[in-house]
């Protein structure tokens, strides 16, 4: 059975002699929008197959957004015989005690969270302009939930990906030639 750690008894733990292994479970997107550091992402889909990679000593500490996944992986891995720990109340917990993270992205919003906003937004559109309007404005709804079944089906989103192309999506660029050069570093 998995433990539940605090996160002021986690951050002492960070620095002490404990060896652990920080498997933080949320999807790269949402791991590249903020993470503890130290943490391994190994999104929570993939877990079982990549039980090898867990086969270290040491105790494994799992961390979600807010800690459900977290608890899922752990249901999934108990039967490894493995030590868990999963973290109270995840990186939302963790930035809420106002520790350190690491973010590798400008985006606000995980591109999960995006799309499920833009789903939602659209179906609800659907929905309202097909009782206010006319009924064909429905087609609008049954065409993104035919796109939200297709991407579970298939693993592709295409909404994701044009999401994705959005300029709140895009990181910062260096153009060297908008740039002083200085032994090759941008000033």
């Amino acid at each position: 059975m998995a433990s539940i750690i605090s996160v002021p008894r986690f951050a002492e733990l960070k620095t002490g002699p404990e060896r652990f292994h920080l498997i933080d479970v949320r999807s790269p997107s949402e791991y590249a929008t903020g993470h503890i550091p130290g943490a391994v992402n190994m999104p929570m889909d993939q877990v079982e197959s990549r039980i090898s990679d867990l086969d270290r000593e040491g105790a494994i500490v799992l961390v979600c957004q807010s800690g459900q996944r977290a608890r899922m992986v752990a249901g999934l891995l108990e039967p490894c015989g493995k030590e868990l720990r999963i973290l109270e109340g995840g990186t939302s917990a963790w930035i809420k005690a106002g520790l350190p993270i690491v973010a590798t992205s400008v985006t606000r919003w995980s591109l999960e969270r995006q799309v499920r906003f833009a789903a939602g937004l659209l179906v609800l559109t659907g929905v309202v302009l097909a009782l206010a309007i006319s009924s064909r404005w429905m087609y609008l709804s049954g065409f993104i939930g035919l796109g939200l079944t297709f991407s579970g089906v298939s693993g592709l989103c295409p909404l994701g990906s044009l999401l994705g192309l959005m300029p709140w999506n895009r990181g910062a660029s260096c153009s060297f030639e908008a740039q002083n050069v200085d032994r090759g570093q941008c000033a």
